[in-house]
């Protein structure tokens, strides 16, 4: 049975003029939703976080099939299982939804580290699902017309069905609005300190770029006992938050004296030249740790005889080394003890036909995270 949702679309990827507000690369309509396979569940979308990584696809710097329904860090409501004998998950489960599923067989699975699955990773290159294929559909100009998933999730979008690997159980009590920013906001910039760089009590830790990944990233820091740290950005509004925060200094790109020789330095602005500067703001024998998508076109130049003479050691980290099943329920529990106020990190809440306006001021740089609920 076809069911109908209401969901934003982009129809294809790069050159959109701004503002998106009058342009409107994302189109809210109604797309045919299947049930959920065997392995798969029907989830009501309840809130859904407005990252850097939907609007890359929606700039061209994350090429993805088109047409796609975008957003990947939701909270939402288990309604329908594909298999009604889904060990460990039952219909009005609260659950949080993340961007890689996790296959368990292959190689990088078999070694502990799901977050580089190859199978979850070509599926989302694909637009489709763990089983292969799309459960969205539309009629086109040209008769029916399959719509591809972003990142195995499509959250922006009254309804989704996802992989039951991409979806991780949690308590009910927890604001819809907070719960989405584990998805990805927190499982990255968290992840990527206490997974990637294993940040240790006492250590210095700079964080280059103060989006929703970047200030996670911070309280992650500081959550790890790690002393002082140090915030990067060009926007006076997000320095105040990082200071709020806990940051022991707060400054602008080309300001930064003060955090140069740090132990660990996380970028998140996604830019070859700002990871260039954060290996050189790093000590000798620091760990830079980039979780940052700059566009495929960039190239990394960084002098190759530090890599040796300085010991440095430069480490990528995708959805923060973490396993979600893992690192999700920890991440809460810092949370519920105060050591994780990722509820200031919330910019605004909004309905799905704001969705325009939203990428807007998250591409000047003016909301950290915005989070979009789709029943409002």
């Amino acid at each position: 049975m076809k069911r109908r949702i209401a969901a934003a679309v982009l129809s294809r990827s790069g050159d959109h003029p701004k503002p998106y507000a009058e342009n409107e690369p994302l189109a809210v309509r109604q797309l045919d939703l299947d049930d959920p396979l065997p392995g798969e569940v029907l989830v009501r979308i309840d809130a859904a976080g407005i990252c850097h990584s939907d609007l890359s696809v929606i700039n061209g710097d994350r090429p993805r099939p088109m047409p796609m329904a975008l957003g990947h860090e939701a909270a939402g409501t288990v309604l329908e299982l594909g298999d009604p004998d889904e060990p460990g998950l039952a219909v009005g489960d609260r659950v949080v939804l993340v961007f890689l599923p996790s296959c368990g067989q292959c190689v990088q699975c078999l070694s502990g580290e799901g977050y580089l699955c190859a199978n979850g990773a070509a599926a989302n290159g694909k637009g489709e699902l763990m089983r292969g294929g799309s459960r969205l559909s539309c009629n086109g100009e040209h008769g029916r017309e399959t719509v591809h998933h972003h990142l195995g999730v499509s959250a922006f979008a009254t309804q989704a069905v996802v992989d039951r690997r991409s979806l991780v159980k949690i308590d009910a009590d927890i604001p819809p609005e907070t719960a989405a920013l584990f998805g990805c906001a927190v499982l990255t910039g968290v992840g990527a300190v206490m997974n990637t760089a294993k940040v240790q009590p006492g250590e210095s830790v700079t964080v280059i770029g103060l989006g929703g990944v970047g200030l996670s990233a911070l309280l992650g820091a500081l959550a790890a006992g790690a002393q002082p740290v140090h915030a990067v950005d060009p926007s006076p509004a997000k320095r105040a938050l990082a200071l709020e925060l806990g940051a022991a200094s707060a400054s602008a790109p080309g300001e930064d004296e003060v955090a140069m020789g740090s132990d660990v330095v996380v970028e998140t602005v996604g830019k070859a030249a700002v990871l260039a500067h954060a290996y050189r703001s790093a000590r000798r024998g620091g760990r830079i740790v980039t979780v940052g998508l700059p566009n495929p076109s960039e190239e990394l130049s960084i002098n190759a005889l530090s890599v040796v003479a300085d010991g440095k050691t430069l480490m990528g980290s995708y959805m923060g080394s973490s396993i979600p099943a893992r690192d999700i329920p920890r991440y809460i529990k810092l949370w519920r003890a105060g050591r994780l106020p990722v509820e200031k990190l919330l910019t605004s809440v909004g309905p799905l036909e704001e969705i325009n306006e939203a990428m807007d001021k998250l591409a000047s740089g003016e909301a950290i995270r915005q989070v979009i609920v789709p029943g409002w």
